[in-house]
C-alpha cells in the first residue's frame, strides 16, 4: 500500500478578495479578517479533505498546500 505524504503546510498568496468560502468550507484550519488566514497549530493532515475543498472552490485560486 503506497502510503502518501500528508499536507504540512497551508498558505494564502496576495489576492485574497475575502469571499469567506474556505472558512465556510474548513473552518479548522481558516479565518477570515480582511482576508483569509490559517490558523496556527493545526494539524493540517486532520483536515486534507477541506484544506483540498477550500483550495478548489477558492474563486481566486490563492489558497496553497503541500
Amino acid at each position: 500500500m503506497k502510503k502518501t505524504m500528508s499536507i504540512s503546510k497551508v498558505w494564502i498568496e496576495d489576492g485574497c478578495i475575502a469571499c469567506g468560502n474556505c472558512e465556510a468550507v474548513c473552518p479548522e484550519v481558516f479565518f477570515l479578517t480582511d482576508h483569509s488566514n490559517v490558523k496556527e497549530g493545526v494539524d493540517f493532515g486532520d483536515f486534507e479533505a477541506g484544506i483540498k475543498q477550500a483550495a478548489e472552490e477558492c474563486p481566486v485560486e490563492v489558497i496553497k498546500y503541500e
